[in-house]
């Protein structure tokens, strides 16, 4: 087997091992198994093997190798002003999608409930989530869906269409999950936003090399959408 056809052969393995994963997880945990202990097990297994893989593949394949993750400093000064930007362009689209369509799309009442039941009403333990999302959970997705995810989609394909590969992969998982809080016709809605992010976000870090810029620019996302979840459970 010659070096390029390896490489693409673990691309292949590691996607395989990896993108079903998270559907996997939110159907078993939110979905088929809400509340038995079955699910609970299932989607926190999931949630490990999904960062655990991409850690492992970088500890086995990639160590000591100068690789996406570790910041490069040329391309990097510029990555954050474009992620700055792009962030700011994001937040501001998902703040006046909620402006503009949210009481024709959302039903809050019912969507407060839920927040609610998984114990997001108390406004510190609210807080603590906001600050792990934005800080912790947006960090690592960008680890696993931008560096090994359009990374291992990149030794297959053209970079546009790993670009939308990737951001496809993204939108999946998101998807099943929203559809628990969200109509159909909102739910598609959201869908598209995931995936125009998941693209802006791959976008730049196949132009940055980095997964920093992407991150910056995800950090923005995440504020506004938990900014409107503050908004709609605490006024």
């Amino acid at each position: 087997m010659n070096t390029n056809t390896e490489t693409k052969t673990k691309a292949v393995i590691a996607l395989a091992m990896l993108v079903p994963v998270p559907s996997l997880g939110v159907l078993c945990g939110m979905i088929l198994f809400p509340d038995a202990m079955l699910g609970k097990v299932l989607f926190a297994a999931t949630k490990i093997w999904i960062l655990a893989l991409p850690v492992a593949w970088w500890w086995i394949f990639c160590k000591g190798q100068k690789t996406t993750v570790t910041p490069r400093s040329e391309l990097l000064s510029k990555g954050i002003v474009a992620s700055i930007v792009a962030g700011i362009a994001i937040f501001l689209l998902i703040v006046g999608a909620y402006v503009l369509l949210g009481d024709k799309l959302i039903d809050k009442e019912f969507l407060v409930e839920k927040l609610r039941d998984v114990g997001l009403g108390n406004k510190w333990l609210y807080f603590g989530a906001m600050m792990y999302w934005i800080l912790v959970n947006s960090l690592l997705e960008e680890f696993v869906w931008r560096w090994f995810v359009t990374e291992r989609f990149a030794k297959l394909v053209r970079s546009a269409a790993a670009i939308a590969l990737s951001a496809l992969c993204f939108t999946l998982h998101h998807t099943l999950a929203m559809s628990i809080y969200l109509s159909p016709l909102t739910n598609a809605a959201a869908s598209v936003g995931v995936f125009t992010g998941g693209v802006i976000f791959s976008w730049l870090f196949v132009r940055y090399k980095s997964i920093w810029p992407p991150y910056i620019a995800h950090v923005f996302a995440d504020i506004a959408i938990f900014g409107i979840g503050y908004i709609m459970l605490f006024g």
